[in-house]
């Protein structure tokens, strides 16, 4: 291994760590006044932007994503800002086609951000080699995440071998994405050595602290050599989200890893997020439950959001006393589904059916629309074969796809233009429109009043009347 050196940090406040803990809730006019000493920082990176803010500023905010992103990118101007981006589902839960992708990556980087985090639910390469392409096309940053997972197949080969076809296909780094906090500390110090000696790319580590571990991994990640580590602002830190950004640079202060951060600049940040965290927790947003340690995490390896999904899919059938039956189901499910990493949607599609499957009484009696779609092969490939006795109960005899999925999906951009271009005010909104088309038109329809009552007030204060 080469001499150690500084560990880089990505701070993840302004997307995932408020995804995690308040439902990607965070306005923009919270960010921006604290931007600018986060931009003195030195972070690697922000990320703030993709994920599921799109779909929240859009649907629970009503503001425009792609305003955010332009005023972020104003507010930062010497840090590189960092956005999440699900491979050919862009942000949204389908495959689209190839130049719907191209066009995102292109407008993402138009607007201001530096490096693409693409991942898929089944560390499938073949659905992220079209982000890729494409972001190399823009000059951005391509990193490739890939979603960590235990099972007979991931070896350590496994993710030697796959780092190395990442090289190839054209990423600047990898990304360990570990979004249910199962990398524990020694496993860390094993797979990142072993990657650093499959490839020269920079690898970066993603974990959340549902399992009480996350920091202690870090550690051994950074010992071993890991460039870069994900770490939230403390008011926004721990239970659900990232490890603390301000007990990080600590940690590693006075050693070669030593990031050189200053700690009053990180305790001013953190003193501007914490009166919203104490607002968040006093309204409800927070919920005290996501704060804690969930070991179940580890048992399971079932990510905390699926947890609450499968509570609350119990409750509605009056069947909370099978909760301990559906956990155990959850694994048997997902080795017939070819052992995927449990991530979006891979974790709802799993849990969903587990749950399918004790209340019928019947494994398999009943599937829904999404395994029978995976089970055809329409999400990619897994990494071990499904269970064929699974797939002839599910789906008989229909042909299971063997091709990239986008491959049978035609172009697709001038169709939905045509759809939408009454609301059209920006490129964008063609994206904002195919990504989400109820939710975009909700939002369109929002703007549009608003910027006739803008217009009304103008008119009337131009004849002498004041508006009231």
């Amino acid at each position: 291994m080469s001499d150690p050196k500084p560990v880089k940090i990505m701070e993840t406040v302004l997307r995932d760590a408020h995804q995690s803990l308040i439902a990607t809730r965070m306005p923009t006019e919270l960010m921006l006044p604290i931007a600018e000493k986060m931009d003195k920082v030195g972070y690697e990176a922000v990320e703030c932007w993709g994920g599921a803010t799109f779909d929240a500023s859009l649907r629970f905010l009503h503001e425009d994503p792609w305003e955010r992103l332009r005023k972020l990118r104003a507010a930062f101007k010497n840090t590189k800002l960092q956005m999440l981006f699900r491979g050919q589902n862009i942000l949204g839960y389908r495959h689209y086609a190839d130049d719907v992708v191209e066009y995102f990556v292109q407008k993402s980087i138009a607007n201001g951000i530096d490096n693409i985090r693409i991942f898929d639910c089944l560390n499938d390469l073949r659905n992220l080699q079209a982000a890729v392409t494409a972001c190399n096309k823009e000059h951005g940053h391509a990193q490739i995440a890939l979603s960590y997972t235990l099972g007979d197949a991931y070896t350590l080969d496994y993710w030697m071998n796959i780092a190395k076809e990442i090289e190839e296909m054209g990423a600047d780094s990898i990304c360990i994405k570990d979004m249910a906090g199962l990398l524990v500390p020694y496993e860390a110090d094993k797979l990142i050595r072993a990657l650093k000696s499959a490839t020269k790319l920079p690898i970066q580590l993603h974990t959340h602290y549902t399992s009480g571990v996350a920091s202690m991994t870090y550690l051994k990640a950074v010992e071993a050599g890991v460039d870069i580590i994900d770490c939230a602002i403390s008011p926004f830190a721990l239970g659900t989200s990232q490890p603390a950004t301000e007990v990080m640079v600590e940690t590693f202060r006075g050693t070669p890893y030593d990031t050189g951060y200053d700690q009053n600049l990180l305790a001013e940040i953190a003193d501007y997020f914490r009166p919203y965290r104490e607002e968040c927790l006093k309204s409800g947003l927070m919920d005290p439950k996501v704060l804690g340690v969930n070991i179940k995490t580890l048992m399971y390896q079932v990510p905390g959001g699926m947890l609450s999904n499968m509570v609350s899919q119990l409750k509605e059938q009056n069947a909370s006393d099978k909760y301990d039956d559906v956990l155990q189901e959850i694994p048997r499910v997902r080795k017939d589904f070819g052992e995927p990493p449990l991530v979006t949607p891979s974790s709802q599609i799993v849990g969903t059916q587990a749950v399918f499957n004790v209340l019928m009484g019947e494994r398999y009696k009943m599937a829904t629309g999404e395994t029978k779609d995976l089970l055809s092969g329409k999400y990619g490939q897994t990494v071990k074969p499904f269970n064929p006795e699974v797939v002839k109960k599910v789906i008989g005899d229909k042909e299971v796809i063997t091709c990239r999925p986008a491959d049978l999906i035609p172009n697709e951009l001038e169709k939905i233009e045509s759809e939408m271009k009454e609301w059209k005010q920006q490129d964008e909104d063609v994206l904002s429109y195919a990504l989400f088309p109820q939710v975009a038109t909700d939002f369109f329809k929002y703007r549009q009043a608003q910027q006739e009552k803008v217009d009304m007030t103008q008119a009337d204060t131009k004849n002498g009347a004041y508006p009231a």
